[in-house]
């Protein structure tokens, strides 16, 4: 889910923190992705033409087709991606998947009787929503990426939090997700679209954290405050309260505590036994690993891997798979001029009056050379 509403409210609020650019745009950037997103995108976009593609057992390949793809894509126009994939969940957001599961198991029953009633519409958009990406979707795509010589990261729990540590340490330039979490956990950058389909039609979303923090005049507690106001993964949200509603809230009370102090809980009923201090220490303090301890290396892919991989029973073209792996090798050798920003560094201005200081030991240095300036030669 993410954090519900939060998109909007940014855009409508503090529409300078977000800024649209093409592919060609992030060129020598280091890119955190959030792999299951990323997956779950490519099982939805395959689907959503037709039949999923399969193996010969039956077995989809299609989030194994967009993974390839679309990674050859990043690397051909100088992205350097690294796959982050979620671990365990924690044990708050257990509420969550619950709700998801029964949200799948009412789909499930409207796809029977869209398929009794011979809808093909409907057919497809339950189709769409019991979309899941499995561990098996997860470590058939982790095979694929370490014969393309492509890194990637094991989370210890949420990737989106993985992904914006990362970003803060300087490891990746930014964070690749649908979710806005990645903002709650604080990435400086979110990247929308990112792995989108060009066939979409639609520009890569950049969003600046400090730029969302300045446009809704908040500090970054009082952030994570409203996120969870809004809605989010880990606690319920107060029934009644809106984008709106919350955001004048937070501006004027400063923090949920003294919200909930000053709040008319009959208007607006809270949650019993509220967590939302669990909730709030989830997004400050999350498990991840010390991007200092990651180690990022892209290699030179596999080629004879990749096709042994992907080709025989998953029924990729032997030929396509090999010229794929091709291309991934030239961008890869042929891509390592990197940034301009990344070779020069600014150094702070000169203050008028150290100027002035320069000048003057210049000037007496001068003379002394010189003699004082009065045209005699030295002695």
């Amino acid at each position: 889910m993410g954090i519900l509403g939060l998109s909007k409210l940014i855009a409508d609020v503090a529409p300078e923190a977000i800024k649209e650019c093409e592919l060609k745009h992030l060129f020598g950037r280091k890119i955190a992705i959030d792999a299951s997103m990323c997956l779950y995108q490519f099982l939805i976009a395959v689907r959503s033409e037709g039949a999923q593609l399969t193996s010969v057992d039956g077995e989809t390949t299609s989030h194994l087709m967009g993974t390839f793809y679309r990674t050859i894509r990043l690397v051909e126009n100088g992205i350097k991606p690294v796959y982050v994939f979620d671990g365990k969940p924690p044990t708050l957001k257990g509420g969550e998947l619950a709700k998801r599961a029964e949200r799948r198991e009412e789909a499930q029953k409207q796809l029977q009787a869209a398929e009794e009633a011979g809808n093909a519409e409907d057919v497809d958009k339950f189709n769409r929503r019991l979309v899941k990406v499995t561990k098996q979707h997860a470590e058939d795509a982790k095979q694929l990426l370490k014969l393309m010589g492509i890194p990637y990261i094991d989370a210890p729990c949420e990737a989106e939090a993985q992904c914006a540590a990362m970003v803060k340490s300087g490891k990746v330039y930014a964070t690749a997700t649908e979710d806005m979490d990645a903002l709650t956990f604080g990435s400086n950058v979110l990247l929308r679209r990112l792995t989108f389909s060009e066939a979409r039609k639609m520009p890569i979303q950049e969003i600046q954290y400090d730029k969302v923090l300045h446009g809704l005049q908040l500090n970054k507690e009082e952030f994570i405050d409203l996120c969870i106001m809004l809605g989010c993964d880990y606690t319920s949200s107060i029934k009644g309260v809106g984008p709106k509603r919350a955001i004048e809230l937070i501006r004027n009370h400063k923090s949920l505590e003294k919200i909930l102090d000053n709040l008319d809980t009959k208007k607006y009923p809270v949650p019993e036994d509220w967590n939302y201090k669990d909730a709030r220490m989830l997004f400050i303090e999350p498990e991840i690993k010390d991007p200092e301890e990651v180690d990022l290396k892209w290699n030179d892919p596999d080629e004879d891997g990749l096709v042994q991989f992907l080709c025989g029973d998953k029924q990729f073209n032997e030929e396509r798979v090999r010229n794929g792996a091709k291309k991934l090798v030239k961008a890869r050798h042929t891509g390592t001029q990197g940034r301009i920003d990344s070779f020069f560094k600014i150094l702070p201005s000169t203050t008028p009056q150290k100027r002035k200081t320069d000048d003057k030991k210049t000037s007496n240095k001068k003379a002394k050379t010189t003699g004082g300036g009065r045209g005699r030669k030295p002695k």
